[in-house]
């Protein structure tokens, strides 16, 4: 065996063949299973793709940095979920391109601070941190409640999106407009809204500024988040992600 080991390892063009031989069995070995099965993802009820309104404040966190200092995962722990609610599962993040799971938090994790404060607080804490949470080190986003919010490619965001494959349909993209604007006016018609995308959380999350601010939009996507799963609903076979 020694002799044959030696043949090998004294030959650099058959060490090399062999090597890639073997890396390609257990590439493939790992890589062909899951072109068998429909999604890596099992997937979980009531979670559906961003409003249009909850995607343009998803684009405004991320362009601000708000990722760096706040996770959106939390983690499987007992002192986690007593803080924060149920641990984080790979579905809830099905839709994000891309994820905010993040690595450090210099404030609280944000994947259950939808529904936690009302609207009037995150405008409040946006605007002038220190007001609400007196130890808070971040930073004041006064300037998002006078920017006015432009979206007129809105519909351009959604299809880009479903060209990855997040399930924004035709009716959906045709509709970005209107139901962003549906979104932030409670007088407004909300039922085709209501229909495409279930648990809209609907209202004027700016009310100092008639007009649409990335405010706005900031704030519906917070209000959005870990608001869509029922945990109470989810059977063992949801959970083991």
């Amino acid at each position: 065996m020694s002799i044959r080991h030696e043949v090998i390892e004294k030959n650099v063009v058959l060490l090399a063949i062999l090597t890639l031989v073997t890396i390609s069995i257990g590439g493939l070995v790992q890589i062909i299973p899951l072109f068998a099965v429909e999604s890596t993802i099992e997937r979980v009820r009531g979670m559906r793709p961003y409003t249009p309104l909850e995607l343009m404040g998803r684009n405004i966190y991320i362009r601000e940095g708000c990722y760096t200092c706040h996770s959106q995962q939390v983690r499987p722990f007992k002192d986690e979920v007593e803080r924060y609610g149920h641990y984080s599962l790979a579905a809830e993040s099905i839709y994000d391109r891309p994820f905010q799971w993040g690595s450090k938090r210099t404030g609280p994790d944000l994947a259950r601070v939808g529904g936690k404060y009302s609207t009037d607080w995150h405008v409040a804490h946006l605007v002038d941190p220190r007001a609400v949470v007196p130890e808070s080190i971040m930073p004041g986003y006064r300037f998002l409640a006078t920017r006015a919010l432009k979206y007129d490619d809105v519909d351009q965001h959604l299809k880009a999106l479903s060209l990855v494959g997040v399930p924004y349909s035709d009716e959906m993209i045709a509709n970005a407009k209107a139901d962003l604007e549906a979104q932030a006016d409670p007088d407004a018609d909300g039922s085709g809204l209501a229909k495409r995308y279930p648990k809209t959380v609907v209202g004027k999350f700016n009310a100092e500024v008639r007009d649409l601010t990335e405010m706005d939009a900031l704030v519906a996507y917070l209000q959005m988040l870990g608001t869509l799963v029922r945990f109470i609903d989810l059977t063992p076979a949801d959970l083991r992600q």
